[in-house]
């Protein structure tokens, strides 16, 4: 018997047993429910960072346009090759990350050890000048981030770049495996001596500033081939200079004022004696 108002005992063996789907406080994915809520949940996650992804790449390639409009065809730019070029390689891969909202800005970025990437429009003009043609064989000094060497190795099938400093050549080279131009080949050493087991080349392009010509660079220039480099003080601003040696004999053509990082090592000695 049980008297009003008390309750009904409810014995052990007869209690409702509900499965939650928990074990210890962690989903338990043999629960049906669990795995379709898992399911789901990773969908969510996986569509929600794609889109941010693409947002941001679509804002990349708006601001890569609009630098190929105003800062390359405003100005003098006019190779359709280049402009075309110059519109696809990404720019903000070859800086750091806090810097990559401002990578397609006409200025130079900071790299690493006090170096620079230079102004897309001098990247264009340079290329421009040079008149490149697909079987030309490049010699790029000064790899830097490796962004002038990825836009040439665009127009030409072989290119060959050297960085004095380590830490940056092997950076470069890492960078430009991963970005898929494997016809660029970067070594650590002095570009002021070149790189003779390559030698002849149909083009050499000298991207730090230099108060001479060095020596060994003309002489694996190829005849009819073009160097450009900036030439002058180190120091202040210098003047971009195309050489192309006919005959045996440099015929020289100063273009434009431009301002560059100085070449290290063997041309600094020079300038220190």
């Amino acid at each position: 018997m049980r008297r009003n108002g008390s309750k009904k005992r409810v014995l052990p063996w007869k209690k409702k047993v509900y499965d939650t789907g928990y074990e210890n406080g962690y989903l338990n994915l043999s629960c049906p429910l669990h795995q379709i809520f898992y399911i789901l949940a990773s969908l969510f996650l996986i569509l929600f960072f794609s889109s941010q992804i693409n947002a941001a790449e679509d804002r990349f390639v708006s601001a890569r346009g609009k630098m190929v409009k105003n800062d390359l065809k405003g100005r003098d730019i006019t190779d359709p090759k280049v402009l075309e070029i110059m519109g696809r390689v990404e720019r903000h891969r070859f800086v750091d990350k806090h810097l990559q909202s401002v990578a397609y800005a006409d200025h130079p970025l900071p790299i690493d050890e006090g170096q620079t990437i230079s102004q897309p429009y001098i990247v264009a003009l340079m290329t421009q000048i040079l008149k490149l043609k697909p079987d030309e064989k490049v010699l790029e000094i000064g790899t830097g981030s490796g962004y002038q060497a990825a836009v040439l190795s665009e127009i030409t099938n072989t290119v060959y770049s050297i960085e004095i400093r380590k830490n940056l050549a092997e950076k470069a080279d890492t960078r430009l495996k991963e970005l898929g131009y494997g016809n660029v080949k970067v070594k650590a050493a002095d570009g002021y001596f070149g790189w003779e087991e390559y030698a002849p080349f149909d083009v050499i392009i000298i991207t730090c500033a230099a108060n001479h010509i060095p020596p060994p660079l003309t002489k694996q220039l190829k005849e009819g081939g073009r160097l450009i480099i900036p030439l002058g003080s180190t120091t202040y601003y210098q003047t971009l200079t195309l050489i192309t040696k006919i005959k045996g004999e440099l015929d020289v053509q100063h273009l434009t004022g431009v301002a560059f990082v100085p070449m290290v090592g063997e041309a600094q000695k020079g300038r220190e004696r």
